[in-house]
């Protein structure tokens, strides 16, 4: 399926103010990118480049006053996502080099600290995917997704404690108990055709059978339609933008995704 994806995002900058930006999405195994846009008004001076994980990054220096960026891309990319029951868990020696980081604890995943629990949770359930699916289950169960949550980013204990939180939230928990039970797992951030409300999603991959899957605890059922624009270890190493210098917020963000009948011409 074809998706039209676009987001713009809105400031009002008292100072000059340094920003790294994660809002292009690029080609690779599960999606292609046919067509896309980065405007910025007023128009400044920008690089990119592609970080440790493989995001590509825009920076730049925003002017004081008001600033917006409007990114914009025509994507081809699944309709339904590959669902694997059954795929066998990879023993930690035989995993690809470039996976093994996603075994640790990271700043939002403190996995060291839910290897009880992710053993409960999954007890009689085969190692490998079908682990994944019953955590994403529990999470369903027991922690209440609710978009319009207010907390600040929360490590997976706190969102275990809470047992509410937004995307990021549940994904940072399911990272974590996955973790927890030595299945290599990471965050993803991009867009979901015809999410309620409309804003940019959170999701998490397990690796498991020899191949990364897609796993989304806010959803009832496997859903395609993802346009991803980052991985990283969680929420930490894939935010849209990051600023340096006074905290601030945008003034407005707007975010569609619109499928489109035709590919692009």
């Amino acid at each position: 399926m074809w998706l039209r994806i676009s987001c713009k995002i809105s400031f009002s900058l008292a100072a000059p103010t340094p920003f790294i930006l994660m809002l292009r999405p690029r080609s690779g195994v599960h999606q292609w990118v046919a067509r896309d846009s980065f405007l910025m008004t007023p128009t400044v001076a920008a690089s990119e480049f592609t970080d440790a994980y493989g995001n590509l990054c825009q920076r730049l220096v925003a002017p004081q006053g008001d600033f917006s960026i409007h990114t914009s891309a025509d994507v081809m990319t699944a309709g339904m996502i590959d669902v694997a029951p059954g795929a066998p868990y990879d023993e930690v020696q035989n995993l690809p080099d470039g996976v093994l980081t996603y075994l640790l604890p990271s700043r939002y995943c403190d996995s060291d600290r839910f290897f009880a629990m992710a053993t409960e949770i999954v007890s009689g359930v085969a190692p490998g995917y079908d682990q994944a699916t019953c955590i994403v289950d529990w999470l369903r169960r027991e922690v209440r997704f609710n978009s319009a949550s207010v907390h600040d980013y929360m490590m997976a204990s706190e969102v275990n404690e809470r047992r509410e939180g937004v995307c990021r939230d549940l994904a940072h928990l399911g990272i974590a108990l996955c973790r927890a039970l030595c299945i290599p797992a990471r965050m993803v951030v991009g867009y979901l055709h015809g999410l309620v409300p409309m804003d940019q999603h959170a999701w998490f991959e397990v690796f498991v059978g020899g191949r990364w899957y897609t796993f989304d605890p806010t959803q009832d059922a496997p859903r395609g339609g993802r346009v991803t624009i980052a991985y990283g270890h969680d929420a930490a190493n894939v935010p849209i933008f990051s600023q340096f210098g006074l905290i601030l917020a945008p003034t407005d963000m707007q975010v569609t995704v619109d499928m489109l009948e035709t590919a692009p011409a």
